[in-house]
């Protein structure tokens, strides 16, 4: 029996591979709905646990949680549904991320398990886009990987196009979220406005987006070298770096320097860290300066070597 040409591809790519159990997050949405049929042809259902989050924001919700427990039922797989309360004022969108993917990992971690997204070509795109227009950074032109740490995006090499027919050939149905229509949100209006035009400008927009994102993803893993070998690889000690070497260095590298280090302390990315590598550089060398890299995190510079810390209240 021929394999489907979608599940060739995923198989192929590895990211579905034992030993690591699954856990694909299920909107209801045609996108995670190609994900876990993929995820069970391909590991069964034994090793595929799904989670559903409803944040009863939309007429529609219940109605998408019933058709994840039935899709679930079908295919034999375990499905966990949070129902988290919403917050009073706040980013909406923020915080509904935050608790999507922190039920995620409080899902996966005790089983050791990988967890999936149906993040698609098309959304990689856009999200590329979005970041662009959004943040100057060189991060924003990197885009999603479809490997970071337990998160794994099977699809990201797949377009929309490709799931809609998967799900077609599977016999496979989804449930379409009313709010993706809706101007009020950018992702909504670079889809409806922004790529149409790209495509009208070359044919071959979208792809091209990709590609170059592929490989700048590539060159970014010789800069993260350079920044490494800065930070961990010279005579002052893991993460850190001299005062005088980082004067030293290129402007460019200075920079990356210094977001890597607000990075690693925070834990996370540190929006605009690199702008202040200067005044980093700047900092005495004698006895102990300080300064604010945002992000709730700081530069200290102690007897001329430079490290980065998030303050005590902080932590």
């Amino acid at each position: 029996m021929d394999v489907d040409p979608l599940l060739q591809r995923v198989l192929d790519d590895g990211l579905l591979a034992p030993p690591a159990p699954l856990v694909a997050m299920l909107s209801g949405g045609r996108d995670s709905v190609c994900l876990l049929d993929l995820a069970v042809a391909a590991r069964g259902a034994a090793a595929v646990a799904a989670l559903h989050v409803n944040y009863g924001l939309r007429e529609e919700a219940d109605a998408d949680e019933r058709h994840c427990a039935e899709l679930c039922e079908r295919l034999g797989v375990e499905l966990t549904v949070e129902r988290p309360q919403r917050p009073q004022g706040g980013n909406l969108q923020a915080w509904a991320r935050e608790r999507r993917y922190g039920a995620a990992a409080a899902l996966a971690h005790p089983r050791g398990a990988r967890i999936l997204t149906g993040h698609t070509a098309d959304d990689q795109v856009e999200t590329i886009l979005y970041r662009l227009a959004s943040s100057p950074s060189r991060r924003a032109l990197l885009g999603m990987k479809p490997l970071d740490g337990s998160l794994a995006r099977p699809l990201l090499g797949t377009t929309r196009e490709e799931v809609t027919a998967y799900c077609e050939r599977r016999g496979l149905r989804w449930r379409e979220d009313s709010t993706n229509a809706e101007p009020a949100y950018a992702r909504n209006r670079i889809r409806a406005g922004l790529l149409p035009q790209l495509a009208r400008v070359h044919p071959a927009a979208a792809a091209n987006v990709l590609r170059t994102a592929e490989l700048l993803r590539e060159e970014a893993e010789v800069l993260d070298a350079l920044v490494a070998a800065e930070l961990d690889s010279g005579p002052t000690p893991p993460g850190t770096i001299a005062l005088e070497r980082l004067a030293e260095l290129h402007p460019a590298l200075r920079r990356l320097v210094v977001q890597a280090l607000a990075d690693a302390a925070a834990g996370r990315p540190v929006a605009g860290a690199a702008r202040h590598a200067e005044e980093v550089a700047a900092l005495r060398r004698t006895g102990t300066a300080m300064l604010d890299l945002g992000g709730g995190v700081r530069a200290v510079a102690e007897r001329g070597l430079l490290r980065a810390e998030r303050p005590p209240s902080d932590i």
